[in-house]
């Protein structure tokens, strides 16, 4: 019998000692995977070779008074959303929730050189959470697969694993090329995603290295001037769906038309803004893309892509519930953010109480269980 949800958080976190789940990297990798030490001042860690020591950082101190953050000296023992999954559980009983949707981030194992290796160790993560972590409580703990970068074949061959072992999604942190650009690669994954049932998630930047890359961040046919003309667009709309708009000019959405991505944690209280700012923009640019890059136009308008094509992640945002309708209240996901110190675990009814005032029951419901549940297939 399918479990009756009320409140399901669409953006929580798993930030677990690598101790938990390295049992599992092959014997070839085992001494090179990722380990739990202790830095000077009696915080925790992550070390792995080819990257600097990774602290568990004091936005972990979750339930912790802001006034006493700075006090905090986090270890993976005594902080939340760190633990077994039993102590999830109890965690999300304190916190009023039935259920999660976790995001990861392990990307700290891309200190290793050969790809096999980096492969080895995404894959064994995976297993621990489709094989142990999720089974602990399969109607409660709903983990995301993690895609490797090292190419389409990778992507594919993990996306099809974590499908078959039953991870209700997956989270891209770069396209499924493994470059910060859409190309016609990519399709392979998106045609399995869909023939599979799984969902396709992305966690804050919306898929995109922009902030941390020069670029390119398009195939354009010939080089132009200079700049890039899909930023050009998002001149002054932030980032949050610079990727969808990559996926759109790259013809994506045409040749997938019931795709559609979820990417958590972008807030919507922009998405009135942008919509508007990004279809004006591009009325604005277009010829000159097209004149001096080569890029296509569009078969429609840049917001119709970021309405039809995805879904949006918000924690506490009174503004974006109350603007809501600009996109609709079936494409958007409420998440608690716990473990993080954005959270507001164990009180998050009171927060919810308090950004949803006067939303109406059927509206309020889809934010916050009904669109996690159909577009993560959690009734199926």
């Amino acid at each position: 019998m399918a479990r009756q949800y009320k409140i399901i958080s669409g953006d929580s976190h798993l930030d677990l000692p690598p101790d938990r789940w390295t049992h599992r990297v092959p014997a070839k990798w085992k001494d090179r995977a990722p380990r739990r030490v202790r830095m000077a001042d009696g915080e925790e860690a992550i070390a792995m070779e080819g990257r600097p020591i990774a602290p568990i950082g004091l936005t972990r101190s979750v339930g912790v008074a802001h006034d006493q953050l700075h006090l905090q000296v986090p270890t993976f023992d005594n902080s939340a959303g760190t633990g077994q999954p039993e102590q999830r559980l109890r965690e999300q009983d304190q916190d009023g929730i039935d259920a999660e949707i976790l995001f990861s981030r392990i990307n700290i194992i891309r200190g290793i050189k050969e790809d096999e290796g980096y492969v080895a160790l995404n894959h064994a993560y995976n297993e621990y959470l489709a094989e142990e972590y999720a089974r602990a409580a399969p109607q409660r703990l709903f983990p995301m697969g993690i895609i490797p970068t090292t190419g389409i074949g990778d992507a594919v061959k993990e996306l099809d694993y974590c499908a078959k072992a039953g991870l209700k999604g997956v989270q891209l942190d770069m396209f499924p090329n493994g470059k910060q650009f859409p190309t016609p690669a990519d399709d392979r994954f998106w045609a399995a995603a869909l023939d599979q049932g799984i969902a396709v998630t992305s966690h804050t930047r919306a898929g995109t290295t922009r902030f941390a890359a020069k670029g390119p961040f398009f195939q354009y046919p010939k080089a132009g001037y200079k700049g890039d003309p899909i930023e050009q667009i998002f001149r002054f709309c932030g980032d949050a769906a610079f990727a969808v708009l990559q996926m759109a000019f790259a013809g994506v959405y045409e040749r997938f038309p019931t795709l559609q991505l979820y990417w958590a944690e972008t807030q919507i209280g922009w998405l009135p803004y942008a919509l508007w700012q990004v279809d004006d923009h591009y009325q604005r640019y277009r010829h000159l893309a097209k004149g001096m890059f080569g890029l296509d136009f569009l078969k429609r308008k840049p917001s119709e892509y970021i309405c039809q094509h995805s879904l949006w992640g918000f924690l506490y945002d009174k503004i974006g519930v109350g603007t809501r309708q600009a996109i609709g209240s079936d494409k958007v996901i409420w998440g608690s953010d716990f473990a993080h110190a954005a959270s507001d675990w164990p009180n998050s009814k009171k927060s919810i109480a308090s950004s949803f005032a006067g939303v109406p029951e059927d509206e309020r419901y889809a934010m916050l269980a009904g669109n996690v549940i159909r577009f993560f297939r959690l009734d199926g």
